[in-house]
């Protein structure tokens, strides 16, 4: 059966965990390690990183492992209010499925 896994802080601890998903903690230090187990498991199909834990871990390193996957890798934004928004990753998990630059215009 294929598994959906959240990997986020301790403040995090409940939540997901609740909507009956696999949910792994981990300090942001020991995210490229904890991602590195998780893609391994062959059952593993989505994973989602709380933004949050990204600081620590290179940006080439988090992209190189998300190519490498046959899996959806993506990052769940955190709720700061008042932040400037980032890349959508929704565009960016379409031009990967797709392999063409999707421009949506709202």
């Amino acid at each position: 059966m294929k598994r959906i896994v959240f990997i986020t802080p301790e403040d995090a601890r409940f939540g997901f965990a609740m909507a009956g998903v696999q949910q792994v903690i981990c300090r942001a230090e020991q995210l490229e390690a904890t991602l590195t187990t998780v893609l391994a498991e062959p059952e593993t199909c989505l994973v989602i990183v709380d933004e949050r834990l990204i600081g620590h871990m290179p940006e080439e390193r988090f992209h190189e492992m998300e190519k490498r996957w046959s899996g959806i890798l993506m990052v769940l934004p955190a709720p700061e209010a008042g932040r400037p928004p980032g890349e959508d990753y929704a565009l960016r998990l379409i031009r990967r499925a797709i392999g063409y630059q999707v421009r949506l215009d709202a």
